[in-house]
């Protein structure tokens, strides 16, 4: 989709559909008031009518508006200013798009970035419409022919000329973000038996000939044993598919600048192991890689935007099958730390491939490191699908964090990694055990993985409620991309604030 922004008069404007907003109780937005002093009041006749309220989800098509040279005038609802937020922005600009598909409208402009908001600039709002667009038009069209009519381009109108560069900054920041998150999506949706740890490692290859200051290495089974990472293969053993460690670095900083990394589990399909799952929703279970691919879309995302830091990405990727080599309840393995583990549960895999890239981590003296994981189900029912879950070491990088996802609207929430919960994970024949009993369950996830952390200053983001949609809506969701790009854009300074 071509997207950009532009300060063009109004009335002058040549478009298929020029879009304006009226919030509750049937009032203009600037736009809007603008458009109804060229028609002559044509507008505020038609809002007298009572044809459309204002309210969240409104949409009104007009055609032939005297006055004007666009063919046609969308009326989008937005609600009350005062209750605007980044989800409720995000639903005018979803409808926004869809009722221009619906009318098999392909070029718009689109001026809605006049809501005078407390929090949210309008140089903000054209960030989230960016954003918000691209992830509207997705389609998964790979394996399926998409006959789906879709906006392919859009201008965002802006009054003031003052604020064209940040503007601009704006559209460049959503469509990296935008390019990431369907990156994510993209390798989510695959099936298990195309998304392999294997075609992972072969998708990160070519994002490094694809820019210039990323550097790929992918780990074999044989060098992953000479590392000692006896945990993480203890996964693979039931699969026929080897396993591989993906490292992506990226070197916008100075040579000298500590890295941030960034840690995705790549379980590229789960079937729980001999601890099998129930077969209800099992294909669900291609998802579990939703990790893996989210740090990849970021990886993406901020090289489209040559941040000036240095990231490093690292995937540990592995399917995890039932079979007669498979690992079993009561198995001891080794972990690259050296710390033993008692495999209790099969299924509770992603935290015994993490640990081991938590502990590789280290070799880079990283300034933080953030791993992503659809780790637990007791986050869906702690937190359900809107936040992901958070816990950390620090409590700065947790402010961080949290911060990030205020800004960009990719919200996580904090829970506790007291060192009450650590009792759960004790063993009597290793070091612990892989899992802590049903209750607290995702935090005693993250009091393992806090076991391989003592080094580093970590945070670790449960998004199993938030990777992916079922239902009607099936697919994955490309969270956190937003808020994970979001982070290292404020590591940068203020140069990518808006």
């Amino acid at each position: 989709m071509e997207i950009s922004v532009k300060t063009i008069n109004l009335e002058t404007i040549k478009s298929p559909c020029l879009v304006v907003g009226v919030t509750d109780k049937r009032k203009l937005t600037p736009s809007a008031q603008q458009l109804d002093l060229l028609s002559n009041g044509f507008i505020s006749k038609v809002l007298r009518r009572g044809d459309i309220s204002g309210e969240m989800g409104d949409a009104l098509m007009l055609h032939d508006v005297p006055g004007l040279k666009s063919e046609r005038v969308l009326l989008v609802g937005c609600g009350k200013i005062a209750e605007l937020t980044h989800q409720r922005f995000t639903t005018i600009v979803s409808n926004i798009s869809s009722t221009l598909s619906k009318a098999n409208i392909k070029n718009a402009v689109v001026s809605i970035a006049d809501l005078a908001s407390k929090t949210l600039s309008s140089t903000l709002q054209i960030r989230l419409a960016t954003e918000a667009l691209l992830q509207e038009n997705y389609r998964f069209s790979e394996l399926k022919k998409d006959t789906h009519p879709s906006l392919t381009k859009v201008s965002f109108h802006l009054d003031d000329k003052r604020a064209m560069k940040k503007a601009r900054l704006a559209v460049e920041i959503g469509k990296a973000i935008g390019l990431g998150r369907n990156t994510a999506r993209d390798l989510g949706n695959l099936p298990g038996n195309i998304c392999t740890p294997t075609y992972l490692a072969k998708q990160a290859n070519i994002y490094d000939k694809s820019y210039s200051k990323l550097k790929t290495t992918v780990l074999n089974q044989k060098d992953m044993e000479k590392l000692g990472m006896g945990s993480l293969l203890s996964v693979s053993k039931g699969s026929r598919t080897p396993p591989k460690f993906i490292v992506m670095q990226y070197n916008g900083g100075k040579k000298a600048d500590k890295p941030y990394v960034l840690v995705g589990k790549g379980v590229t399909f789960d079937s729980g192991g001999i601890s099998i799952k129930p077969g209800a929703a099992m294909d669900e279970m291609k998802y579990d890689m939703c990790g893996a691919a989210s740090v990849m879309g970021t990886m993406v995302s901020i090289n489209e935007l040559k941040l000036p830091i240095n990231v490093i990405v690292i995937v540990p990727s592995v399917e995890n099958m039932p079979d007669g080599a498979a690992s079993k309840p009561g198995d001891v393995v080794t972990s690259m730390s050296g710390q033993t583990i008692e495999v209790l549960n099969t299924d509770a895999e992603g935290r015994l491939i993490l640990c081991d890239a938590l502990t590789y981590s280290e070799k880079f003296k990283p300034k933080a490191v953030i791993d992503v994981a659809t780790l637990t189900g007791a986050c869906v029912i702690a937190l359900g699908a809107h936040p992901a879950g958070l816990l950390s070491n620090q409590q700065k990088l947790a402010d961080q964090i949290l911060t990030a996802g205020t800004e960009c609207g990719d919200r996580a929430w904090q829970m506790p990694l007291w060192e009450d919960y650590q009792d759960q994970l004790k063993s009597n024949f290793a070091d612990m055990a892989n899992i802590g009993g049903r209750e607290a369950g995702t935090i005693t996830a993250a009091c393992f993985l806090s076991r391989f952390t003592k080094k580093l200053n970590w945070a670790h983001l449960d998004i199993a409620g938030v990777a992916w949609l079922g239902g009607a809506k099936k697919g994955a969701t490309g969270r956190p991309v937003p808020l994970l790009t979001q982070y290292l854009m404020e590591r940068c300074g203020k140069q990518y604030s808006l």
